[in-house]
């Protein structure tokens, strides 16, 4: 058994915590936070409950995404994380649209920490708070620490949980069949392609940047292209940036592989990537551009979780 097959059936037997700390984590304050942001995401950021983590979108005007991120209710701010990538442009976008609030966005000291325990919650962390947070398809739970803190606790973590690696990350995300900035997200994206639309959008919220879009596209009941599982059927590994086309020697551009990964619990290379709306979901081929193909099916998401 590989290394990162034992790795993956520890965190199985006795979950795992995955250090997000490098992820660009920010602080909105002021007493205007909460109005200010529900006018800025997709989900109802005025239910969330103290101590609690959502997921969102942050989205153009013309419904296109700026950023996926996670908002925590702390005491006396709203905690805002995102993809390491979104550094430079998402702390610009949220102070956009600021002109008589009592806000201030401002990014977290280096020493502040973001340790995420997956199937497992931390009670042993003793007066540590702790939020319920679904990152990767399952239960799990934030935890943001300093960095000193981590430091004196990681033997004791380390022994009650396995530590999940950037690879091991990796497939449990595309295993639970959940989109990344960078892979299966970007400017481009509208949230419903990606299914955001069932995990970070409130249809019944109030107006916020995109909204008008965002509800078009959910009474039109379709967008021109999903996020859909590959599988490999044949064993055959599959890797990002491969075309797919029909089986039947169709070459037509149906869809493009965004992530790939073995999974161990089908034992079966999968993927994620987008299909146009209309393709068929029989066999068909996944293959580098003009290269011969791989079988694969279209299967529902998630793989696994």
């Amino acid at each position: 058994m590989s290394s990162l097959a034992a790795a993956y059936h520890a965190v199985r037997a006795r979950g795992g915590v995955i250090d997000l700390s490098r992820r660009v984590k920010l602080a909105l304050t002021g007493a205007d936070r909460v109005r200010y942001l529900q006018g800025q995401v997709t989900s109802n950021v005025q239910k969330l409950a103290p101590s609690a983590t959502q997921p969102a979108c942050v989205t153009t005007a013309k419904g296109r995404l700026c950023a996926e991120v996670m908002i925590t209710a702390a005491a006396e701010a709203l905690l805002i994380d995102a993809e390491e990538s979104l550094r430079e442009t998402l702390p610009p976008r949220l102070e956009r649209y600021i002109i008589a609030d009592d806000v201030a966005v401002t990014e977290l000291d280096p020493e502040k920490r973001l340790l995420h325990f997956l199937d497992t919650k931390p009670d042993w962390l003793g007066d540590s708070p702790v939020h319920a947070a679904t990152r990767f398809g399952r239960p799990g739970w934030d935890w943001w620490p300093d960095a000193a803190t981590v430091e004196k606790l990681w033997p004791e973590i380390t022994q009650r949980v396995e530590v999940i690696g950037e690879a091991l990350a990796e497939v449990l995300r595309i295993e639970a069949g959940v989109p990344r900035w960078g892979r299966e997200l970007d400017e481009t994206t509208l949230p419903p392609e990606a299914g955001l639309d069932r995990t970070h959008i409130d249809y019944h919220k109030g107006c916020y940047v995109g909204q008008e879009v965002i509800s078009r596209l959910k009474s039109v009941g379709h967008v021109n292209r999903q996020l859909v599982g590959f599988l490999s059927p044949s064993g055959v590994p599959l890797a990002t940036g491969w075309e797919i086309v029909a089986a039947d020697g169709d070459a037509r551009l149906l869809g493009v592989l965004t992530s790939a990964a073995h999974s161990f619990a089908l034992e079966k290379p999968i993927a994620l990537g987008y299909l146009k709306r209309g393709s068929p979901t029989g066999a068909l081929l996944a293959r580098p551009a003009g290269a011969m193909g791989v079988v694969v099916t279209v299967c529902e998401l998630p793989f696994h979780s």
